[in-house]
């Protein structure tokens, strides 16, 4: 069994963004030399997400409503904010998640109708890094 690492770097201009990161994922598993495992796609940070969807642009502007919904930006409204002001960006990475595991089938992502990898972002304009981890053979 063979494994591969690989980190990608974001830093956003914006504080919340969904980024498409597939053809980064498929140039891994190319890297990598595998054609049969799993390859694992994890936010390294508290406040960011990993997670498989649909690559349609309205569904993502609803994402992003929805989670202001759910857990809205403030300065002062959680109790996680002591000298930071991102307690909403803990909950909202909660909510989408901090992993996928994709099969490797025939040296390509092994997807369904649709799906696609994105990089959630909800504290940005810093440095933040996804890891990528492939195993099979």
């Amino acid at each position: 069994m063979k494994s591969y690492r690989k980190e990608l770097v974001f830093n956003t201009a914006k504080r919340y963004e969904i980024i498409n990161i597939t053809g980064d994922v498929e140039k891994a598993v190319r890297e990598s030399g595998i054609e049969e495992g799993f390859c694992l796609v994890n936010a390294m940070h508290i406040t960011a997400s990993v997670f498989i969807n649909d690559n349609e642009p309205g569904l993502h502007k609803d994402y992003l409503e929805w989670l202001e919904k759910l857990a809205p930006y403030s300065r002062h409204g959680y109790h996680h904010n002591v000298g930071e002001d991102n307690g909403d960006a803990h909950l909202k990475r909660q909510v989408m998640g901090r992993e996928v595991i994709i099969a490797i089938t025939g040296g390509n992502l092994d997807f369904g109708p649709w799906e696609a990898v994105f990089y959630g972002e909800f504290d940005g304009q810093r440095r933040k890094r996804v890891l990528i981890k492939i195993i099979g053979e």
